[in-house]
């Protein structure tokens, strides 16, 4: 497993920012640290608020961890749509399975 991993945000501007991101730290902290805007991730992580929804939708499905019962039901009480690809990328790891991958972020989080 490399240290570090490259990932992507695309938000409304649709370029993707890249960032670097140590293995293992979820994807939302990786884009707290790297101040990506839309993130606002306000209950650190627990998958109690759904405001760090993204859209993984050109990833497989195989890279990513099950969905649990309560990230599912997180996701039903998004403010922005859920689609087939919508995560909460606090629960979801770093790895090298990850690089280069890119997550959309929603136009609102609220």
């Amino acid at each position: 497993m490399s240290d570090t991993i490259t990932i992507k945000f695309r938000n409304g501007s649709g370029e993707p920012v890249e960032v670097r991101a140590r293995a293992g730290v979820s994807v939302m902290e990786a884009a707290v640290m790297n101040n990506i805007h839309g993130i606002e991730a306000e209950c650190g992580g627990a998958c109690i608020c759904a405001t760090c929804h993204v859209y993984c939708d050109g990833l497989d499905a195989s890279v990513l961890p099950e969905m649990s019962s309560e990230e599912d039901d997180m996701l039903d009480m998004a403010t922005a749509e859920r689609r087939p690809g919508s995560r909460l990328c606090c629960q979801l790891r770093v790895s090298d399975n990850l690089e280069g991958a890119v997550f959309t972020i929603p136009e609102s989080q609220f």
